[in-house]
């Protein structure tokens, strides 16, 4: 039986028992766009989601019968990116912040406060107070790292590791533009910050898991994983991190941000990779243990 915890920030699926070292976190599915927050936008309501991981959060939904738990955003990237550090603030739209030293994601206008959604488009029409900022902080992104790093160290308790897997999708464009004309695009990005956030193991394991399933994987290129890969991400401690990004015209129109006709088959594959490394992991984990 699978409990359920909802707060305004995100929604925590738990299984009745955890069976594997692994959690699940989709920091970017959140899609519960306030009406206060709509009316400070420049965007219309279909437009400020092309930032959207979404659905990703429903391929993934079997996580829980699987003994795994699942912690997925509500409150929208456009609104606070809960993958980056709480201090990667933008002077170009937050007033009062100094210019820091050289970000890239900040200076492209995606730090936690994004400036722009996909394709560069402006979210506000200019800057929002400090205390606006300072506010979604203190609402949405403490709360979801909190419960985040809860669920890894329970996890660390139990089974003596954690494997945490980070789950995104990309932009069909951005993808195939990667690669030289006429290769095949990657359909899967995995991220592990080249070895810096999770064991060379790990990452075999959750690349294999895919390619059983038919789908083509790279990694860490282009994506090789943002802010709760580096900061959650300790192979040493055993504690390990993989982004894992897919490309989103598997299953979903962009253009509407609609699922497609294939979302239940696709949906369906990932139900099964979910269960391969549910037991993949549960049985690494049964074997250190005799």
């Amino acid at each position: 039986m699978t409990r359920r915890i909802e707060t305004e920030t995100y929604s925590l699926s738990l299984p009745e028992c955890q069976t594997a070292p692994v959690v699940f976190s989709s920091p970017h599915s959140g899609r519960d766009y306030t009406a206060g927050f709509m009316a400070q936008v420049r965007l219309d309501s279909r437009t400020i989601r092309s930032s959207e991981d979404a659905f990703v959060d429903e391929l993934i939904g079997s996580a829980t019968a699987e003994g795994i738990p699942l912690l997925a955003a509500r409150v929208p990237r456009a609104c606070l990116d809960l993958n980056r550090s709480s201090d990667e603030l933008d002077p170009a739209v937050i007033e009062g912040i100094k210019r820091a030293p050289h970000n890239p994601r900040v200076s492209s206008g995606l730090g936690v406060i994004p400036r722009v959604v996909a394709l560069g488009r402006p979210i506000y029409h200019g800057k929002i107070p400090l205390t606006e900022a300072e506010a979604r902080l203190r609402r949405h992104w403490h709360p979801y790292h909190g419960a985040l790093r809860e669920m890894i160290e329970a996890t660390h308790r139990q089974f003596g590791r954690a494997v945490l897997i980070d789950w995104h999708s990309m932009p069909h464009d951005a993808i195939a533009a990667h690669g030289y004309p006429g290769e095949l695009h990657p359909e899967v990005v995995l991220g592990d910050r080249f070895g810096a956030a999770a064991g060379r193991d790990v990452m075999e394991r959750i690349e294999t898991a895919f390619r059983a399933a038919g789908l083509r994987v790279a990694r860490n290129t282009p994506f090789a994983g943002a802010y709760i890969a580096q900061a959650y991400g300790r192979p040493s401690a055993r504690r390990h991190v993989v982004q894992i990004e897919i490309d989103r015209a598997l299953y979903m129109d962009e253009t509407r941000i609609d699922r497609h006709a294939d979302f239940d088959a696709f949906q369906h594959l990932m139900t099964g990779i979910v269960a391969g490394l549910a037991a993949e992991f549960r049985e690494d984990t049964a074997l250190a243990a005799e």
